[in-house]
């Protein structure tokens, strides 16, 4: 039976707050909760997908947050339209799709693969002197300095010269409160965010626009987008064989949800700029199974390649701010017209409506404006999550708001579009309740370990989690230099 009509139905469930003694009653166990989830978030997209089995229990990784549980959802989601995916390319119903299987330690740790990943050995640094939280006058902030330029902006709207020192900044922000900081970081179009609690956040005016929002926003761009070449063609042993994944994403939700599709055989293309900044050790680890090409938009000639890409694409995926990409005429629309039939993937932190729908944002930060490191520091401190949760769920869920819609296009036609936020995926994380995690040791991954040689050096890395009848997905090749292809389809 397809999963709209074989699971267990949880909708009743989706505001409590703690969950913890429903599943220690047995009204409610860890399995058919992500089965519930999975329901729902088929039910959201309108797609039909095969049952998923979960294996494994919360607590995986230390913290209140249900974070094993949400990983298994959304790993279980995107493998389950993989699934789908493959029934469709060999011509089988989805009920008589492959079995797919999640195991919760196995989706709770790849929430963190960077962590894990090694080259020749080594670990690379994941943030810069100046990145975290400081002490303010009445709380406490959060300032995001990976990247020069938004250390220069924190710098000079803190009064500071360049070069200052982390004791300078924690001086600094010691003197004014925390939302003065974020505001003045913020209008110098740098990234902070004040610590609030959830009562806070859920009172500010982005928080009600973002509550009314879509956890996936899958829409139709418009209905003359014929059916793809290669929807119903001939069988590929791959759920994404023959698939055009543009990436033009950086840190991190957006690596992760192409990096996804490329594992389960999709062409991804990433499109990266000279004069964009990076960090060295994330573009490694998210680039395995991709190629890289550079373009600078702002130019007649990389825009003329880009659209030239486009015209040969099925997914395009992004997450520059809302409007940044129309403004150089690549919106949805735009896309649409170059290829109809296309999937325009849009990620950012807050969404695309509201006062902060403008805003750069980042994982962390975005934890701390929406109440979830004032919850685990117990409101004295930030604590963060284990990982970096909010952009790896996004991420799995991206890609599985993209195969929705490629599992729709061929009944429906036309362009779609699919909007997600990280801002929606933190209160979609909070609507799973908690779970007495705290004390929870970091599980040992090493049985998830494999390794694979590259130009950078040996790598070890976590392979993909999922099965699908008992096969995992993998990478085909290692990770690309940066520009090391051309702007051109293979």
């Amino acid at each position: 039976m397809g999963l709209w009509t074989n699971q267990t139905d949880l909708t009743d469930l989706t505001d409590l707050t703690d969950l913890t003694d429903l599943t220690e009653e047995g009204g409610v166990t860890e399995e058919n909760m992500v089965e519930g989830r999975i329901h729902e978030l088929a039910a959201e997209v309108r797609v039909e997908l095969p049952s998923v089995r979960c294996t494994g229990d919360d607590p995986v990784l230390p913290s209140v947050f249900r974070v094993g549980t949400a990983a298994a959802v959304a790993v279980g989601a995107a493998t389950a339209a993989a699934a789908a995916l493959l029934g469709k390319t060999r011509k089988a119903a989805v009920d008589e799709a492959r079995e797919v299987v999640v195991d919760m330690r196995e989706a709770a740790v790849a929430f963190r693969d960077e962590r894990y990943f090694r080259i020749d050995g080594a670990t690379g640094e994941l943030w810069a002197a100046l990145s975290g939280d400081y002490r303010t006058a009445n709380g406490w902030i959060r300032l995001h300095c990976n990247f020069d330029h938004h250390r220069d902006a924190v710098l000079a709207a803190l009064g500071l010269p360049a070069g200052a020192d982390r004791d300078a900044v924690a001086q600094a922000c010691a003197g004014r409160t925390a939302v003065e900081i974020e505001e003045s970081v913020t209008a110098a179009e740098g990234c902070a965010a004040a610590m609030r609690s959830r009562a806070e956040w859920r009172g500010h005016p982005q928080a009600r626009v973002v509550a009314e929002s879509p956890l996936i926003d899958l829409t139709r761009i418009d209905d003359t987008g014929p059916v793809r070449p290669g929807d119903e063609g001939p069988m590929r042993m791959r759920p994404l064989g023959g698939v055009r994944v543009l990436d033009l994403t950086r840190v991190l939700a957006g690596p992760v949800a192409t990096r996804f599709l490329a594992a389960h055989g999709a062409q991804v293309l990433r499109v990266g700029a000279e004069h964009l900044p990076e960090v060295p050790g994330l573009v490694i680890s998210t680039a395995f199974g991709k190629r890289s090409c550079r373009l600078d938009l702002r130019t007649p000639a990389g825009a003329a390649a880009l659209r030239d890409l486009v015209a040969g694409a099925d997914v395009f995926v992004q997450s520059y701010r809302p409007g940044a990409l129309e403004a150089l005429g690549f919106g949805p629309r735009e896309l649409a017209a170059l290829r109809p039939g296309i999937v325009c993937v849009d990620i950012s932190a807050y969404g695309s409506r509201g006062p902060w729908a403008g805003r750069r944002g980042f994982d962390s930060l975005v934890q701390m404006a929406c109440g979830i490191a004032h919850e685990g520091g117990g409101g004295s401190r930030p604590r963060p999550l284990p990982a970096q949760v909010l952009d790896h769920a996004t991420g799995y869920l991206a890609a599985f708001g993209a195969m929705a819609a490629l599992l729709r296009r061929p009944v429906e036609g036309g362009s779609w579009r699919v909007r997600l936020s990280l801002a929606r995926t933190a209160q979609w994380l909070d609507g799973f309740g908690r779970v007495d995690g705290a004390g929870t040791p970091d599980p040992d991954v090493s049985d998830l370990m494999e390794e694979m040689d590259s130009a950078f050096g040996r790598l070890a890395y976590l392979r993909p989690p999922g099965t699908i009848d008992g096969a995992s997905p993998y990478w085909s090749s290692p990770p690309p230099g940066q520009g090391e292809h051309p702007p051109a389809w293979w």
